[in-house]
């Protein structure tokens, strides 16, 4: 097997850690010696030993000698204590030889720090080995620890027409099932889901994830004046799934809502009296949530879009047109004035569900800044 099939076996593993070890990157290693597999790991969970550990113990259960064998790893190992100790001391402790990275660690504590280390020590490094793949993996981490602001993915389903719904409101289902299961496996990916009180009110959701074996996201309602009911089947779970309330002020009501389990974040722009989106994510990535699944209505996905927060585009179209003046598109608010002006969409990436197709596509607000 080539350096490259290694390293893709190293990037299976890192993605079972999908949805549980977050805010830490998703992270792989295979240990190769004498042209054999003899350990491979993955960060597994939060606070648990991180991806080369794992391998390490894979060969200690077997008493297998890693000294002079091969490791890969999707991302730079670590230098630093933390949760757990420095990857990098358990490498040098079992001589391995050569290290094959597929990723910078951008995190200030690692950042070329431990590819310094393992040097120091005698040991050959090679970087960037599928590079591209191993980023790719980890795009909310590498967001997440640069800006301190949470990875924020707007998603939603529309006909070829662009409509999130029919003119009577009614929108189950407008994909397919195969483009449903993904959506279930984005809200594992992602820390939380967003949606706005619009939707909660229409639609009296879960906003669960309803994989087997998978984990609810945290629920974050953007409420400006708390109108969500007691009754409804977001504050009634909030007892057994984290859910977080985002108002303009404080009020009665928001001690009611605390007394039923959830959080309340005040986040008031005092010239809309409506919740700040861009000051509600500094609070959110302060209290370690680093990816949100937006999965608003028309309202809160412009303005969500407007305050700049959004950072990539997941666009599912079913091969179904339902017209109507009235029925509602994915973006709504006052809109732009000009083609010029428009919000621009870069690097698509088009996959197909069933019948359904999917693009996702980063956004690019630097000409808006100009």
């Amino acid at each position: 097997m080539s350096h490259e099939d290694h390293m893709r076996s190293a990037l299976a593993l890192a993605v079972k850690g999908m949805g549980f070890v977050s805010p830490n990157p998703m992270v792989g290693a295979v240990i190769v010696k004498d042209g054999s597999v003899i350990g491979q790991g993955w960060h597994r969970k939060y606070g648990d030993l991180h991806a080369e550990r794992n391998a390490f113990a894979d060969c200690d259960s077997r008493n297998i000698d890693c000294s002079g064998a091969d490791i890969y790893v999707t991302l730079e190992p670590c230098c630093h204590h933390g949760k757990q100790p420095p990857c990098t001391e358990a490498i040098i402790e079992h001589g391995i030889r050569r290290v094959f990275i597929g990723s910078a660690d951008p995190n200030p504590l690692v950042a070329g720090k431990g590819v310094s280390i393992l040097r120091e020590h005698g040991i050959e490094v090679i970087e960037n080995v599928l590079r591209e793949e191993c980023d790719s993996i980890n795009e909310i981490f590498f967001h997440y620890i640069t800006t301190g602001l949470p990875f924020v993915t707007m998603k939603y389903a529309m006909t070829m027409d662009g409509k999130i719904a029919c003119f009577t409101g009614k929108s189950k289902w407008i994909t397919g099932e195969g483009s449903r299961h993904q959506v279930q496996l984005e809200r594992l990916r992602h820390s939380a889901i967003m949606a706005g009180i619009g939707t909660v009110l229409a639609d009296d959701p879960m906003l669960t994830c309803r994989l087997e074996g998978g984990r609810d996201p945290i629920r974050i309602i953007c409420d400006s004046a708390l109108r969500i009911p007691m009754e409804s089947n977001i504050v009634r779970t909030a007892e057994k799934v984290p859910t977080i309330i985002a108002a303009a002020s404080y009020s009665d009501k928001a001690q009611e809502l605390e007394k039923a389990g959830c959080k309340v974040i005040v986040c008031g722009d005092k010239n809309t009296g409506r919740v700040d989106l861009a000051e509600l994510m500094k609070k959110l990535g302060e209290m370690k949530i680093d990816s949100i699944l937006l999965e608003g209505g028309a309202a809160l996905n412009w303005s969500a879009l407007n305050a700049g927060i959004v950072n990539k585009v997941q666009a599912y179209a079913a091969p179904k047109i339902f017209g109507g003046n009235t029925a509602p598109s994915p973006v709504g608010g006052a809109g732009i004035d000009s083609p010029d002006n428009a919000f621009m969409l870069e690097d698509p990436v088009i996959r197909r569900f069933g019948n359904d197709i999917m693009i996702e596509s980063r956004v690019n607000y630097v000409h808006r800044d100009r």
